[in-house]
């Protein structure tokens, strides 16, 4: 039975020393209206911090789900923002049956550009699960990013993605791409739980935290409209990876995911024309809160604000330079 989970009920799941130190963290509750929805964001604000962090959840994900990643950033010394998509989390959608998918990247592009009008210092954006190939579009589509730090990058176009994207086998998801498509105007605004479609069972390789997110009725416990499932699987990325000209990409892919393993990832990874990293996350589920895989993601995040720190201290001091005193 689906129930509501709390940021505080995903950090409890994190192994120690993690869970003790990040358990402080509390997420500042904010909203931005976009188009007629009211997006919730979760903030960790840092007026001192060097560069930020925007981390996007998957179909089943929420922004508290995905507070153990915030907070650990907040923890090293970035600003922190994680918004609730369409349809999930606390966000206020008037008609959750006809989200679409490019309703997500719609969204994650123009909050993108309204965080950038309104703070200039460098952004990271992060992306978890199917987050990953949204963080990817919304970037090659808005700019502004500094780093793109994914979990995976499912291209749902490619067969070898297929086998995560059903319980019911590969075989369904070429079926459904042409169904769905045929019965789009009697089917699209129809919900149906996620559980029913996705194995979700496969979201964590701890059993405590899989049976949370399956059964949080703001993410992986709720339903999921046939339309968005029909526009995920029919929405190519917003640029070939052979013609993306964006930031460098970071996959941080765990290394033990049992959903989406990494060889689902590194086809359309390998094909990236940025700059590009491979940063497997050891013993990582696809949820990774293994105590390697999340000391292997802090070490990560670590270096990353470090090197966007040097980068933007030369900037900075040749600016306070070429203000000469009255």
């Amino acid at each position: 039975m689906p129930r509501d989970y709390t940021h505080q009920d995903y950090v409890a799941c994190l192994p120690e020393p993690f869970r003790q130190r990040l358990a402080a963290a509390e997420p500042e509750t904010t909203w931005w209206p976009w188009r007629d929805t009211t997006l919730h964001i979760a903030r960790l604000r840092n007026s001192a911090a060097q560069a930020r962090l925007m981390i996007l959840h998957g179909a089943g994900g929420h922004s508290a789900a995905l507070w153990p990643i915030a907070a650990l950033a907040a923890e090293l010394g970035y600003e922190v923002l994680a918004p609730d998509l369409p349809g999930y989390g606390r966000t206020r959608v008037p008609n959750p049956g006809a989200v679409r998918y490019p309703d997500w990247v719609d969204c994650v592009a123009d909050l993108l550009a309204a965080e950038n009008a309104a703070d200039s210092r460098p952004l990271v954006l992060a992306g978890a699960s199917i987050g990953g190939m949204l963080a990817y579009s919304a970037a090659a589509r808005a700019g502004g990013v500094a780093t793109l730090v994914v979990t995976c990058l499912l291209d749902p176009r490619d067969p070898v993605t297929w086998p995560a994207l059903s319980r019911w086998g590969a075989w369904t998801v070429a079926l459904a791409r042409q169904v769905l498509g045929l019965s789009s105007r009697l089917t699209d605004n129809l919900r149906v739980p996620i559980r029913w479609l996705v194995p979700m069972t496969r979201i964590a390789n701890d059993p405590v935290l899989a049976r949370i997110c399956t059964t949080d009725a703001r993410g992986g416990g709720s339903r999921i409209a046939l339309g968005f499932l029909r526009s995920y699987l029919q929405s190519p990325p917003a640029a070939e990876p052979e013609a993306f000209q964006g930031p460098p990409v970071v996959l941080a892919h765990p290394a033990q995911d049992r959903w989406t393993p990494p060889a689902m990832s590194l086809g359309f990874f390998q094909r990236i024309a940025a700059p590009k990293r491979y940063v497997p996350l050891p013993h990582g589920g696809h949820f990774p809160i293994e105590p390697p895989a999340l000391r292997e993601l802090r070490a990560l995040l670590e270096k990353l604000l470090g090197d966007l720190s040097a980068a933007t201290a030369p900037a900075s001091r040749a600016s306070a330079a070429s203000v000469k005193p009255t």
